[in-house]
Parts: C-alpha cells; structure tokens; sequence
C-alpha cells in the first residue's frame, strides 16, 4: 500500500490506525485535520462505520453521538485556532456529502485575515487553486496546530456534561 492509499478509503484506514489525518478517536467518529490547510485548522469528524452515507442512515443514538462529535470537533478547532491566531473569528460547520459518499462533518476556522469577498460566503467559494496548490498540502508545518487541536479534543473530553445531558 502506497503512502496516500489510505485517501481512497478514509474511514477503513482510519479503524485500522493508517489514516495519516487521525487526530482522536470520538464517541462516533474519527476527528481528522484536512488535508488542505489553506483555512489553518480546518478538519472533518468521520463516521466510523463504512457504508453510512448520510446522517439518516444511523440509529438516532448514534446521531446523536455523530453531531456531538461535531460540536466537540468544532470547539476543539475553535479554541486552538483562537489561541494561534488573533485573527480568528469564526468555526463553520457542515454536512454536505455531495462529492464524498460517506458521512463526514466539515469544521472550517475563519480569519480576518481572509479575502473581504470570500470571508463572508462558504468555502466552497474560494479558488480551485487552494484546494490543490502544495503550498496549502498538510504538512509537518501543521504539527503545532495538529498537537493544539488534539489537546482541546482532550480536554473537552474531560469536561463534566451540561445538567440534562448525559
């Protein structure tokens, strides 16, 4: 198996301990950093079961647990680009699934620092370019930032539930 293989199945890869990308294992999911970081900090929560398309295909327990994850994800991503960047002022969070067929949760930061035309619109708007330009590739540029996500996902793990729900 290649070194970028695991792209080709991301949630197997991920149960198996090959994703790259990995940052925690979560209640129903895998937090991932992107591997685009034109957006520092921007990462996916994964289901971890194979073959769940969409949010409707789970239990409603485990939908549950999945936008947990992603709201632990988010805060996670929120804190650590907080304390990096001055500039940070926002965490987007979606489910799209439009080009990837597997249930998967976008967590994207926004800066000040972004093009006035681009900051207030999604993603999905910026130029092709910065999805595929190397310059915007993970790397071990990103370990700081990887290692400052990962210790807010701990330590939100830690944190008591709000009264109501447990």
């Amino acid at each position: 198996m290649s070194d970028d293989d695991w792209r080709a199945d991301r949630i197997g890869t991920a149960l198996a301990g090959t994703n790259p990308t990995v940052l925690r294992r979560l209640g129903a999911g895998f937090a991932v950093i992107g591997d685009v970081q034109f957006l520092p900090g921007y990462s996916v929560l994964l289901a971890d079961e194979p073959g769940v398309e969409r949010l409707s295909d789970l239990p409603r327990g485990r939908r549950a647990a999945f936008l947990a994850d992603m709201d632990r994800l988010g805060e996670a991503v929120e804190r650590a680009c907080r304390s990096l960047d001055p500039a940070f002022r926002r965490v987007n969070l979606e489910i799209l699934g439009n080009t990837d067929a597997f249930l998967h949760a976008h967590v994207w930061p926004r800066y000040d620092w972004e093009d006035p035309g681009l900051v207030r619109g999604p993603v999905w708007l910026y130029p092709a370019d910065n999805w595929r330009d190397p310059a915007h590739a993970l790397g071990p540029r990103h370990d700081a930032l990887r290692g400052a996500i990962g210790r807010e996902l701990d330590t939100l793990a830690d944190l008591p539930a709000p009264d109501g729900l447990r």
